[in-house]
């Protein structure tokens, strides 16, 4: 059943292009689906890829005008757009419940977050500073300048459809970019409501566009914003196989990329640790939106001398999930995003089970109420060679695994060509440097299992991306520096 809105004008079905809603001439349509109960939420027409080769012209165009816009204006538009999301939030949250799944305080909590972005850059857009450089030359003088790079194509995933965007164009919105963003085909709704909200914040038209593309077009749509030559920057946010194809069909023409890809981000619970923090905080990190969390922890290793009554106290949480529809006010977890994501959850359960792992608490489908619900599992007497320590799960599977030494923590954690988060619970500040140190991610959280927010440089290393959103690093993977030489200076 469809949520009611108090602003029905945020429920929008059309690409937004040139600050209109585009009419498609397009035949070719796709269908969204609420995810917890299967019920139909809408039919959304695929844009013609000559449509998007449109909408590229018009972002590259606007992009001439907006990039002298003056940043104090830009800031202001920020700012409306905030305050129009917080007036708006629970409409929104409605939305991105109906298309996405997740629970409604989730999802209230998810707009919150998104909406910091434009706050935060808001105020980072009347803040990006050049430097002046002494060179050895006396004469001369050298000045360095921040420019916009140009038009930008963001493309992110369903997990967080609408924080997602908001990072991305917060940020290029800023300093003087256009945007041209292609949402996940399965929650496209989101992304329309802040094109909608966008309008009404100031932004002149062109400076944010939203194309549509079903899961059959996206490849296409994805290779048309990779090879033009009017696009300046790709930002993508999804696998790392993806982001691989990605980099390599920009590489004709040599596009700036920024890419947050695939995780494996383990935790590490000492001795040491105050216990039931570190259980609180690894469940809040491992089922945040059922586990389809990029930083979500998908491998948990616990020291010896704790690993029993770790195990104990965190069944003991899990036990007391409330599986459920989004908007049934007593869940606390809701469904998976689709068929794929429960085999894969599934495909690592029946792998660890194969090769010795053993159930602390054995969950699973759960037919009676839908097809995508899959309830948490924990494993315990897991090993490095099981799938669950090699590859993401993005699903509700707990994999806890027993450690003795640092050294032996420290080769289980960086063993992984992932590369984007790792949590570490002690409380010896020794411990918590030397592993902030020494793990190869890109991020850290000591004490703390949910830690993202805009003050925080969100990104990864090794096959987990590069670039940074968010924070005073996040207006750097939109702008080029430019080297200005004064000569005779002192003639």
């Amino acid at each position: 059943m469809a949520p009611h809105l108090k602003n029905p004008n945020l429920l929008q079905k059309k690409s937004f292009i040139n600050g209109e809603w585009f009419e498609s001439k397009s035949t070719k349509t796709f269908k969204i689906h609420d995810p917890a109960s299967g019920e139909f939420i809408a039919e959304l027409t695929d844009l013609l890829p000559e449509e998007i080769e449109y909408a590229i012209k018009i972002t590259h165009e606007s992009y001439e005008l907006y990039k002298k816009t003056n940043p104090y204006d830009r800031s202001k538009w920020l700012r409306n757009l905030y305050n129009l999301m917080m007036e708006n939030i629970d409409d929104l949250a409605k939305i991105l419940t109906w298309e996405n799944g997740k629970p409604l305080a989730e999802a209230l909590g998810e707009i919150k977050y998104a909406a910091s972005y434009f706050e935060w850059f808001a105020e980072e857009a009347k803040r990006i500073y050049g430097h002046t450089i002494q060179p050895a030359n006396q004469g001369n003088k050298i000045v360095t300048l921040k420019q916009p790079i140009g038009p930008v194509a963001l493309m992110t995933p369903f997990n967080f459809p609408s924080a997602m965007i908001s990072r991305k164009a917060a940020p290029a919105l800023a300093v003087g970019c256009t945007t041209i963003s292609k949402p996940d085909y399965q929650v496209p709704l989101s992304c329309l409501a802040l094109a909608y909200l966008a309008d009404q914040a100031g932004f002149p038209p062109g400076a944010f566009n939203v194309i549509l593309s079903s899961a059959q077009s996206t490849p296409v749509s994805g290779l048309q914003l990779c090879e033009s030559p009017l696009i300046k920057k790709i930002s993508f946010t999804g696998s790392t196989a993806v982001g691989k194809l990605l980099m390599k069909q920009s590489a004709s023409t040599l596009k700036k990329l920024s890419f947050e890809l695939g995780g494996n981000a383990p935790i590490i619970v000492f001795d040491d640790a105050k216990l039931d923090k570190a259980v609180t905080q690894a469940i809040g990190s491992k089922f945040r939106s059922l586990g389809q969390t990029c930083v979500c922890a998908n491998r948990i290793y616990v020291q010896s001398g704790v690993y029993d009554e770790f195990v104990k106290k965190f069944v003991e949480k899990v036990k007391a999930f409330k599986i459920g529809h989004g908007f049934d006010e007593e869940v606390t977890h809701t469904c998976l995003i689709n068929e794929r994501s429960v085999a894969k959850v599934k495909g690592h359960v029946e792998d660890a089970i194969s090769k010795g792992a053993k159930y602390a608490l054995e969950g699973g489908e759960l037919p009676h109420l839908g097809p995508h619900y899959y309830s948490p599992t924990v494993l315990t007497g897991v090993t490095q060679d099981m799938k669950v320590a090699k590859e993401e799960t993005f699903g509700p599977l707990a994999a806890i695994i027993k450690f003795d030494t640092e050294k032996e923590a420290i080769g289980y954690c960086n063993d992984s060509e992932f590369g984007l988060a790792a949590y570490v619970f002690s409380e010896n500040i020794n411990t918590c440097w030397t592993f902030s140190e020494a793990l190869e991610v890109g991020m850290v959280a000591v004490n703390v299992g949910v830690f993202t927010e805009a003050a925080v440089p969100f990104g990864g290393v090794k096959e987990s991306g590069f670039g940074r959103e968010g924070s005073l690093y996040g207006v750097d993977d939109y702008t080029v520096v430019k080297s200005i030489i004064i000569g005779d200076v002192y003639s």
